[in-house]
């Protein structure tokens, strides 16, 4: 487990005078301002919120020593991060930090190990859990939902991956040759 946390992003400049579009990924997003200071992600720059509002589908915040729009504009891209000790803990087993994944091992249903989870993505259109083979070769992608991962064991060190959800082994086709 990790002893951080990523809880926000900062996006681009709102305005001219220094706030920044905010991204939280907090179930309540107004609880990013419950873990100050936040810190990026190697812990080596500090940043406070000091206001924080909803934006049209994204929030509006105001960050101490921020009140230019190219001191802001630096900050584009941002990831903050909390310590897991400030956060809630978690509620119950099936209750967990998207950090918790990573590293965890991919199974079939059968217990076969299929891969390692290399991360979670949300590009807009609900969670992806990304693995690395245990064979090797590309990663995969796989919808983060009850359906395509019946079991997330963050105690047992591993999601499980339903059938339907597995994509079969590719054989690597050597291009035919040029007949001459």
């Amino acid at each position: 487990m990790t002893d951080r946390i990523l809880v926000a992003r900062i996006g681009a400049p709102h305005g001219v005078r220094g706030e920044v579009r905010i991204f939280p990924f907090t179930q309540d997003p107004m609880a990013v301002l419950d873990y100050q200071p936040l810190t990026d992600k190697e812990g080596r720059r500090a940043v406070r919120i000091l206001s924080l509002r909803p934006g049209k589908d994204h929030f509006v915040a105001r960050l101490e020593g921020i009140d230019d729009r190219t001191k802001a504009e630096a900050l584009t891209q941002m990831e903050l991060y909390a310590p897991r000790d400030r956060l809630p803990p978690e509620e119950d087993e099936d209750t967990f930090y998207h950090a918790d994944l990573m590293g965890l091992a991919v199974e079939a249903e059968d217990g076969t190990r299929i891969g390692t989870v290399s991360a979670l993505h949300d590009f807009g259109a609900g969670d992806i859990l990304e693995y690395a083979p245990a064979t090797g070769g590309k990663s995969r992608m796989v919808p983060f939902t009850k359906a395509a991962i019946p079991v997330v064991d963050v105690k047992g060190g591993r999601v499980v991956i339903s059938a339907d959800f597995i994509e079969p082994e590719r054989e690597e086709k050597a291009p035919p040759e040029a007949e001459g």
